[in-house]
């Protein structure tokens, strides 16, 4: 018999009438001969409330393991519903809280990663002919606590129990049909690809497709789980994504993904020495602060430089505050910051043998007007920084270039 996990996010298990097509839809694969493990998330919406029951009582200064404890219980609810949905319409089912399905984590509460998982508990219930539940975002940590993932830790958890009881494949159902060659609500003839690999899905998740999230695509790639994005409300094919040697002719470019996460700072007339990239990005790094796209630029004198980069929007007020208390070891003029700019990604593996990709993005932009602020890049990846108010025009202009538009 296939052995076969599949992952229901939040909108999928939203309502009771929602968690019956579920219901209905694990009946038909295991009428089909397929035993199936299930990991849910909380309903939708339920996350959130828990978490901000916590904020009310404690907005900064709460104990991550209660915090932990308190948002785990979203899970709870819906694996029980699940269970029972599946035992009315006649599938033996049973529920299991992340640490009865053996998920072990390290201690870091509320952003735990998994060290093993026991896959006796699981493969028992399945060889019993039951369904197996599991609620996803959970495990336990080395002290015997309740440990949570990290928001999008669902996928996360379906991924590596599909890795520990080697099933053939992990479907992730969720709100969109499949992983498109880029956002189908902008450019009107994206495409739905049959296939994506590995990595051009791990580019795009790290540079804002909301489709995987990036560490259960990380987890898929090191384990060679193949991932299958599906819709939980329209039975039609979706997405695989696999190793490379499974797409039979790749894409110079797959897809292109934006991300209006970013913002971009500049640190004006730096004296050009050694060591002040590090006094500026050493401070930044020590308060967590990711920097992504960074662009120095000299003055024709040689002794000043100005040095751009960018953070997350939600990091820009941290990372200005940490730069102005650096200001005298740094010294710098002065900061400007934006936050009005989009990152644009193409995405693709066929970059590692075709020349002149970055060439043709740089050209299509420039064609439309578009200037570009900050570049960075990768083996299968070109990333732009651009004005946020261009950000429809430059993805239609470069799907068109690339030739991704459907027919």
């Amino acid at each position: 018999m296939t052995l076969v996990v599949q992952k229901y996010g939040g909108t999928s298990v939203a309502d009771l009438d929602r968690i019956r097509n579920v219901a209905a839809r694990i009946k038909r694969h295991v009428t089909a001969g397929e035993k199936v493990a299930v990991v849910v998330s909380a309903m939708a919406g339920t996350t959130n409330q828990l978490v901000g029951w916590v904020h009310g009582l404690d907005a900064a200064g709460y104990d991550t393991a209660e915090y932990d404890q308190v948002v785990a219980s979203g899970e709870q609810v819906t694996i029980g519903l699940l269970a029972i949905a599946l035992q009315t319409i006649g599938v033996p089912a049973r529920s299991f809280l992340g640490w009865q399905a053996g998920i072990r984590t390290d201690a870091a509460y509320s952003k735990a990663r998994i060290v093993e998982i026991d896959p006796r508990p699981v493969l028992e219930c399945l060889d019993s002919g039951k369904v197996a539940v599991v609620a996803g975002f959970q495990g336990i940590g080395p002290e015997g606590r309740v440990t949570t993932l990290g928001r999008g830790g669902s996928d996360t958890s379906a991924v590596a129990l599909a890795a520990a009881i080697k099933a053939e494949r992990c479907d992730i159902f969720t709100d969109v049909d499949g992983v498109y060659t880029t956002d189908p609500r902008i450019v009107a003839r994206a495409r739905k690809l049959e296939r994506i690999t590995y990595e051009e899905m791990l580019e795009m998740a790290s540079v804002g497709a909301k489709v995987l999230e990036t560490r259960s695509v990380a987890l898929a790639m090191r384990h060679h789980v193949r991932v299958q994005v599906l819709s939980s409300f329209e039975d039609k094919p979706g997405t695989l994504v696999v190793d490379e040697d499974e797409v039979v002719e790749s894409q110079i470019v797959s897809g292109i993904a934006y991300s209006r996460n970013e913002a971009r700072i500049t640190v004006l007339r730096v004296k050009d020495r050694p060591g002040v990239a590090a006094a500026i990005f050493g401070p930044l790094a020590e308060a967590n602060i990711n920097v992504d796209m960074i662009v120095q630029s000299v003055s024709r004198d040689g002794v000043y430089a100005n040095q751009t980069f960018t953070v997350s929007k939600a990091d820009l007020p941290r990372a200005l505050a940490v730069l102005e208390k650096a200001k005298d070891e740094i010294g710098y003029e002065s900061i400007l910051a934006d936050s009005d700019v989009v990152k644009i990604s193409v995405i693709g593996v066929g970059m590692r043998s075709h020349a002149g990709i970055a060439h043709k993005m740089f050209a299509t932009l420039a064609a439309k007007g578009i200037n570009i602020q900050a570049i960075s890049t990768s083996e299968i990846k070109v990333s732009v920084l651009i004005a946020e108010e261009y950000t429809e025009l430059a993805l239609r202009a470069l799907h068109t270039a690339y030739g991704l538009d459907k027919d």
